[in-house]
Formats: C-alpha cells, structure tokens, sequence
C-alpha cells in the first residue's frame, strides 16, 4: 500500500502563485506514475499532470501548460506541483494520486486551491 499526504492548498488572487505537496510513503518501490488531479465543483476528476516515476517524463493538461510544473524529489518521495498565473478556473480540489506497477491507484485525501479576489 501506499500512504499519500498532501498539502499547500489555499486561498490566492488570480495571477497569483501556489506550490502543492505530496508525500508517499509505504510500497513507493512499485510505483509507475505520480500525478496531480483535480475535481471542481459539478465535474468529474480530471488529470492536471503526471510524472512517470522511471523517465521522469511529464504530461500535463491543455489547459495549464506553460503555467503549471511538476517535480519530483525521489530523495523525500514527494511530488510537487508548481501553479503560476492561477485562474479562477483553476478552483478546485486537488488530489494526488499514485498509480502501482499492478495498475493499482491510490488517492490523497485532497486539498482545496481557491481562486478568488
């Protein structure tokens, strides 16, 4: 199993800057992919961006590109996420997410990231 804790969630300005978090712990040697999703009110969890875990290679969303980054310390099994010029659209709860070499996935508890003035 794998135990995720995320943080840095919050309120922030449109334009403005937010980093998230997310610590794994547990069975972190099988794990194929680590990534950052989000769920807005009234829609379905979509994918925001992803990092593969033996390429180190990322994906991300169309719609934050060139404003989003994903990172990843393998020393302190963290994933981080990056977020510049938010935008209200970008409200939303973010979770982390790991997906197994199984094809098992697990979820963090999520965290809120508000867009707002």
């Amino acid at each position: 199993q794998v135990q995720l804790v995320e943080s840095g969630g919050g309120l922030v300005q449109p334009g403005g800057s937010l980093k998230l978090s997310c610590a794994a712990s547990g069975s972190i040697f099988s794990i194929f992919s680590m990534g950052w999703y989000r769920q807005a009110p009234g829609k379905q969890r979509e994918l925001v961006a992803l990092i593969y875990s033996s390429t180190t290679s990322t994906d991300y969303a169309d719609s934050v590109k060139e404003r989003f980054t994903i990172s990843r310390d393998n020393a302190k099994n963290t994933v981080f996420l990056q977020m510049s010029s938010l935008k209200p659209e970008d409200t939303a709860v973010y979770y982390c997410g790991v997906r197994l070499l199984s094809g098992t996935r697990y979820w963090g508890q999520g965290t809120q990231v508000t867009v707002s003035s």
